[in-house]
């Protein structure tokens, strides 16, 4: 082996691999002063891209848990509003009932009654207005489906989320089949010689009896007014009336399928068909027809989009028209019918157009787009409760209830106790979007959370024993490769013995 002076080979030979070591120590020490595998993208391009897409992900999901949280605590304020409505209508019923014992209540009791259920509802119409979450509005209409109609006895009931926004355009209503009452009519007169001979007159509803056997003192009149007295102590929701030709009618006040009866006369013909046997009434029967041309459920008078139906879906519309009126005023109009695709005219009458706009309240629960719930919150105001109730007062809504005489008590009573169903509906609806929607998605999102960034973490964070044993390798490795460059620069001196 030759002596060279001017290239000491194992000197830069050792150098080398001191630069190698020291850079290792380097990363090795950025590693567990960082406490992450990957500080940078040389560290692992693969991986960097893998743990920013699990980072933006984990970053969604803590916001979507936030956002649920919030959604969560704006439902509980909703519900917890309604819940004061609910007892305030409580105590209107109350009131209203109390107005209702009309043998003991003199007028200026009924006053004081109208007056305090006029309080009532004008603090239900404050709490509508006032109810918010933040500067967010809550009950004053603004966070529901709303709509209007064109078209006589055509009226907007409600639309769910699913329902398109048709506040341009409108949806086309075409009703194919009117509601009906179920009734029974007598096909003799009941006179007033039947009257004196103590016609027992019976109606059964809904497993509720109401009968009544005239007297002596009574006449044709009297008699249907004792009748009509017995059913409302009993709770049958029936009316009772007369023809022009004296006969006796009988219907009920629910429009729609499923609301018969049976009655029952001593006379053959004055109710029953035979003396003394029970005859069940002819069924009411429901609206038929569709919306935007889609097929559509009939449920009294309230036609409503059935799933699946595209954007009328969840739409519900009541029609209180006669159908034969409409459909005159059309050809009066000069209103060409609808023809198929065959050119064969369509059955039933347009009888107008309804209007939806969508302001559903809408929260972003998810970590992606697109994930997102919604829920309706209608108005909670009087004027808005128990609409299309019919009643014999002529209450168009709560907010028109008057219980100053008998007749408007007892349909208070059956408006308030529409409204309360109203609202009972909506905290139940409520209750069920916190509890089914928003509580379980935020479960799920803690749980996602928490197994992504335990995933993030295998991919960037350094796992610290396995760093300080290899920081102790590299340090051993470069203090080594130091004193070999010290051992290797000093090699060329041995020329100098040479010299002697």
């Amino acid at each position: 082996m030759g002596l060279r002076i001017n290239t000491n080979v194992s000197s830069i030979n050792t150098h080398r691999n001191l630069q190698n070591n020291d850079a290792a120590l380097s990363k090795t020490l950025e590693k567990l002063s960082s406490g992450l595998k990957i500080n940078g993208a040389a560290d692992g391009p693969a991986s960097l891209v893998i743990s920013e897409q699990m980072r933006a992900q984990i970053s969604g999901l803590n916001q979507a848990i936030d956002n649920s949280e919030l959604a969560v605590s704006m439902v509980q304020t909703t519900e917890a509003n309604l819940s004061e409505v609910s007892s305030l209508l409580t105590n209107v019923r109350q009131l209203a009932i109390h107005a209702a014992n009309e043998g003991v209540n003199d007028e200026l009791m009924l006053e004081a009654d109208q007056q305090e259920i006029s309080n009532a509802l004008a603090t239900i119409d404050r709490i509508s207005n006032q109810a918010q979450f933040g500067t967010k509005k809550l009950l004053d209409g603004s966070n529901g489906a709303s709509g209007s109609t064109t078209g006589q006895s055509l009226e907007f009931v409600e639309a769910s989320l699913a329902t398109g926004d048709s506040s341009t355009n409108g949806f086309k209503v075409r009703i194919t089949q009117e509601a009906s009452k179920g009734f029974a009519a007598g096909t003799v007169a009941l006179t007033d010689d039947a009257v004196k001979q103590k016609e027992t007159l019976t109606i059964i509803e809904n497993g509720k009896k109401a009968t009544y056997t005239t007297t002596s003192d009574d006449n044709i009149d009297t008699a249907l007014q004792n009748l009509q007295s017995e059913i409302k102590k009993n709770g049958l929701q029936v009316d009772v009336s007369k023809t022009e030709d004296g006969k006796i009618r009988v219907e009920h006040k629910e429009f729609g399928s499923g609301k018969g009866f049976q009655v029952s006369s001593t006379t053959a013909g004055v109710l029953s068909k035979d003396a003394g046997q029970i005859d069940v009434s002819t069924e009411g029967q429901d609206i038929k027809g569709t919306l935007n041309g889609e097929s559509a459920l009939g449920k009294g008078q309230v036609l409503t989009g059935i799933t699946g139906a595209g954007t009328v879906e969840g739409l519900s519309i009541r029609f209180t028209g006669d159908l034969a009126a409409t459909k005159a005023a059309n050809t009066a109009a000069g209103v060409e019918p609808e023809l198929d695709d065959q050119g064969v005219a369509l059955p039933g009458e347009v009888v107008g157009q309804v209007y939806v706009s969508q302001n559903s309240l809408n929260f972003q629960v998810g970590a992606n787009k697109d994930q997102t719930v919604g829920i309706s919150v209608g108005s909670s105001k009087a004027e808005v409760l128990a609409r299309g109730i019919e009643n014999k007062s002529g209450f168009e809504s709560l907010s028109d209830i008057n219980v100053t005489n008998f007749q408007g008590a007892q349909d208070a009573i059956q408006m308030v106790d529409a409204a309360i169903n109203e609202i009972s509906s909506k905290r139940g609806e409520l209750g069920a979007f916190q509890k089914n929607t928003l509580e379980s998605n935020l479960s799920n999102l803690r749980v996602a959370s928490e197994n992504l960034t335990s995933s993030e973490s295998v991919i960037r964070d350094v796992d610290m024993a396995q760093e300080m044993a290899e920081f102790t390798k590299k340090q051993i490795m470069t203090q080594s490769a130091t004193a070999m460059l010290a051992q290797s620069n000093q090699s060329p001196q041995s020329v100098l013995r040479l010299l002697g």
